[in-house]
């Protein structure tokens, strides 16, 4: 895949169709979406159970393929890549952030972080700088020998946002980010999240609470496989944020 280019949108759905075949059953997962999704902006994807919202986040991070119809990441349609290009995508270009973490017990904050740039092929001293970047970027920096069971639930989904920067990802992908965490503490996590898209990462959010969706500069809702309803609000002003020079680092090609 070639770089990110200058197009303005980091993805698009034409026509998109998921059909589950269940003996002789077939399930519309998603049924003809079509939908832009612009550099730079955060969506909520928002719709009950067997909504099509978790195919369309599947779909999203190049986990499985559509029935029919194309995806564009970037203007290049990944919809028809085989099983090894769509690993190469998820690594180099996707950021993931899961309800349960899916942090390795036995590794420390640092290695956590570092962990997708070993199967990049950076050097220890260079995944070793970067992690200890984005520590620093997520408040933990004095947490880096900690192993997850030492960490609260708000640390350890700080740790897991660390690790999907570390490639510096063309969009982040957020699965119920905050599912699994106290009401406090997800204010904390959606105003990280807020700050990272201020500073330009496009992040694409499936969450069911309705109070976290509505941080989001964009909601997506689904109904039946389709979209019903798409809406837009101008982001609030940011209040001063002390913080605000720990923009998140690029990361450097080895």
């Amino acid at each position: 895949m070639s770089q990110p280019n200058s197009s303005q949108y980091a993805v698009r759905f034409e026509d998109l169709h998921k059909i589950y075949r269940m003996g002789s059953t077939e399930v519309r997962a998603l049924d003809g979406v079509t939908a832009n999704f612009t550099k730079g902006s955060f969506w909520a994807i928002m719709g009950p159970s067997g909504s099509g919202k978790s195919t369309m986040l599947n779909l999203l991070g190049c986990l499985d393929r559509p029935t029919s119809g194309k995806y564009f990441l970037d203007d290049q349609d990944v919809s028809t890549l085989d099983d090894d290009e769509l690993s190469d995508i998820r690594l180099k270009y996707l950021g993931f952030i899961f309800q349960s973490f899916n942090l390795i017990p036995q590794l420390t904050v640092e290695e956590n972080i570092a962990l997708p740039l070993y199967y990049l092929g950076w050097h220890n001293q260079q995944r070793e700088a970067r992690a200890r970047e984005l520590a620093a970027l997520v408040g933990l920096e004095g947490r880096l020998r900690h192993r997850p069971a030492e960490l609260s639930g708000g640390q350890q989904q700080r740790v897991a946002i660390a690790r999907a920067l570390s490639n510096d990802p063309v969009f982040l992908l957020a699965d119920e980010p905050t599912g699994n965490l106290d009401t406090a503490t997800s204010i904390e996590i959606i105003e990280l999240l807020k700050k990272l898209n201020r500073e330009g990462k496009t992040i694409i959010m499936v969450t069911h609470e309705p109070d976290i969706a509505q941080h989001a500069t964009s909601q997506l809702f689904m109904r039946d496989g389709k979209i019903q309803k798409i809406t837009h609000r101008q982001p609030a002003k940011p209040s001063p944020d002390p913080d605000a020079d720990k923009a998140a680092p690029a990361a450097p090609r080895p």
